[in-house]
């Protein structure tokens, strides 16, 4: 690679020391997980150097889960030395998390880039519109729900996660605070659901070759933008945490909110007009 090439990239490489550094943060705080940030910011970074056909949208998912394996490896243990993580949650989750991301993925490599483009962006409106009207006294019970329930709720969080190349923590948290866990508690919580759904995902997407992706992708995994990101997030991530159990993180939700709609609203624009 010559140095005009390092000099044409490096835009690109700020830009994603950026965006992981912020997903880091964003992920640890709220428990969204960092790849609602991380799936539209690649999809416009890649756009920008001229991927923007194929699958390119699977190439964003994969590789935004790649980095929630590592990523929720760190913040679930940060949580967890502040002894703020349900581990029975997660273990009578866990099951129903990998098996249904397992079928995300054989979904997301057959169909279109634009078909994901449309489940994300409705999906991340849905999930803006709960951040910026979700009442914290709102109950579906008192406390969380057995089988079948159960098992419906956590296979339809692995499934739509795993489509939208996000760890979990997007719907996890909301249902978990409806069903009357501390909201602390359910971002803690949430923050493990990531590695569940994420590696089984990771291993599907990479025996997967994607169609139209940029160089250096493994799979449907993109190596550079996995790395840079990576670097960053698991910087910032304890940031996140730390924040979290240390403030009312209400008012930086609320922006969230609007940013992570108007992010959806543009993808689905991309696709429909």
């Amino acid at each position: 690679m010559t140095l005009a090439d390092l000099t044409q990239h490096l835009p690109l490489l700020l830009a994603l020391i950026v965006i992981g550094g912020f997903a880091g943060v964003i992920g640890g705080l709220l428990g969204v997980g960092g790849g609602i940030v991380l799936v539209p910011a690649f999809f416009y970074a890649f756009g920008a150097l001229g991927f923007h056909d194929g699958q390119i949208m699977q190439v964003c998912v994969a590789t935004s889960l790649a980095t929630i394996v590592v990523t929720s490896l760190r913040s679930v243990s940060a949580h967890n030395r502040k002894g703020a993580v349900d581990w029975q949650v997660l273990k009578d989750w866990g099951p129903w998390l990998v098996l249904a991301s397992a079928v995300g993925v054989l979904v997301a490599t057959r169909v279109s880039s634009a078909a994901l483009q449309v489940v994300f962006g409705v999906l991340a409106g849905l999930a803006g519109l709960w951040m910026a009207f979700g009442r914290s006294d709102w109950r579906l019970g008192t406390a969380m729900p057995g089988l079948p329930m159960r098992g419906f709720l956590a296979a339809a969080v692995g499934f739509f996660s795993a489509l939208m190349g996000i760890g979990g923590g997007t719907f996890g948290v909301p249902l978990m605070t409806l069903y009357g866990m501390p909201i602390h508690r359910a971002v803690a919580t949430a923050s493990g659901f990531g590695v569940l759904i994420a590696v089984p995902a990771v291993i599907g997407f990479l025996m997967v070759p994607a169609v139209g992706a940029p160089p250096f992708t493994l799979g449907a995994v993109n190596i550079p933008a996995f790395l840079v990101v990576i670097g960053t997030t698991l910087l910032t991530t304890p940031w996140g945490v730390r924040l979290a159990h240390a403030m009312d993180p209400g008012p930086l939700k609320r922006a969230f909110a609007v940013f992570l709609t108007l992010v959806a609203l543009n993808m689905l624009r991309k696709v429909l007009f």
